[in-house]
């Protein structure tokens, strides 16, 4: 008897292998295809690349990598200084070949697969899938071209490099090959619409998230008023970079000198910061911290924001939730937040809109643990709802 099975493609442990445990979950899963794969959760391996590449739901699973083979382009790319979207297209072009090899050997199986494969890496593997008949899914990880147009636009003061033109050529393949183009908010769909991709292939279905177990126990307190000794602290964590809304935030910042509020930076920064913003007492940039710390900031906060322009879902927004921590985020990423009941929208990524929002908070403190209240992970963002969305998906 021939069972209908899910063949899971994907480079690195995206949103930690949330599609393929979803699947495996239910039974669905023939095998993930992945590029590296530890096979434990030991922490004892050198190469730093393996560390996080393991998922403790799919252990038992069928998983196909090939760790020496993608290891070595990652020294010949460092060797030979391959950067850019020349690294990244080999990166790719790599995976694809692997992943057609793997689906040849499926020949013969009592298997009648289903294929799902992240965007930017999946031409080839779409177009195996289609001479074999089998049904596929596209995994669209972003706003595609109009989200490059809108960052490209953002800001002639830094370095922005778009990508080449066969690399959207390709985008563009991929969308047509697919039987379903799987988004994961509605602000990527009306970008791939924008773009021409017919909106009736294309889904939307939420990243997943489960929260840490100590989150599921924390009890959040809030200041009744906010003084120049208890600021408001204001916590964005994420890449400091102009698609993040930073510039509207760094604005905001300058517009509310004077007031007790504390800005947390945290996470990698990707734009020159201001001269005046990094010496300022109440604005800390804390770097990039272990995985294992990030939650301290999530409790030691007030409230997150994620003033992004472009964002294919956003899941700091979910991480933020998890720890019942009100959010501030624009409308252009995944649909978390609603407004005046678990956070505030920002419906302009401007620095006088997200410096109003602020000045709001301090004006009616009382607004944070109503807004905390009801600041969880819905279920809708589970495991369980993306593998229930998965298998009505085709």
């Amino acid at each position: 008897m021939r069972v209908s099975k899910w063949i899971s493609c994907q480079i690195g442990a995206r949103e930690n292998y949330a599609i393929p445990r979803a699947l495996h979950q239910r039974g669905s899963l023939y095998e993930l295809i992945t590029d590296l794969w530890s096979a434990s959760d030991s922490r004892s391996f050198a190469l730093a690349k393996l560390h996080d590449r393991y998922h403790p739901d799919l252990a038992d699973a069928r998983v196909k990598s090939s760790n020496l083979s993608f290891l070595q382009l990652e020294l010949v790319a460092r060797a030979t200084r391959l950067r850019d979207w020349d690294l990244i297209g080999k990166r790719n072009r790599a995976f694809q070949s692997f992943v057609i090899n793997e689906c040849n050997k499926i020949n013969g199986t009592p298997v009648d697969p289903k294929v799902f494969a992240y965007s930017y890496a999946a031409k080839g593997i779409l177009k195996l899938a289609k001479q074999k008949s089998w049904p596929t899914v596209l995994g669209q990880i972003d706003g595609g071209p109009v989200e490059e147009r809108i960052v490209s636009e953002l800001s002639d003061q830094f370095a922005f490099k778009t990508a080449p033109s066969a690399y959207w050529d390709d985008w563009r393949e991929e969308c047509d090959l697919a039987d379903k183009v799987m988004v994961n908010s509605r602000w990527s769909k009306k970008c791939l619409v924008e773009a021409g991709i017919d909106e009736n292939k294309i889904e939307v279905i939420p990243l997943a998230f489960e929260p840490p177990v100590e989150s599921l126990s924390f009890v959040r307190s809030f200041a009744t008023h906010f003084t120049a000794e208890r600021p408001l602290r204001v916590l964005f964590l994420g890449q400091i970079k102009e698609q993040k809304g930073i510039g509207a935030l760094f604005e905001a910042i300058k517009l509310l000198g004077g007031e007790p509020i504390e800005f947390w930076f945290v996470g990698l920064a990707h734009t020159k910061i201001q001269n005046e913003l990094a010496t300022l007492p109440h604005v800390k940039f804390f770097g990039l911290v272990p995985r294992a710390e990030v939650g301290n900031y999530y409790r030691e906060a007030d409230v997150f924001i994620f003033p992004t322009h472009s964002d294919g879902f956003g899941l700091t927004q979910l991480e933020a939730q998890a720890w019942k921590l009100p959010v501030i985020a624009s409308t252009y990423c995944g649909d978390v937040v609603r407004d005046g009941e678990n956070g505030l929208l920002l419906h302009e990524v401007k620095g006088e809109v997200v410096a109003n929002t602020l000045k709001k908070l301090l004006e009616m403190p009382q607004l944070l643990p109503q807004l905390s209240s009801n600041s969880r992970v819905a279920p809708g963002f589970s495991v369980a709802s993306l593998a229930d969305s998965m298998t009505n998906l085709i």
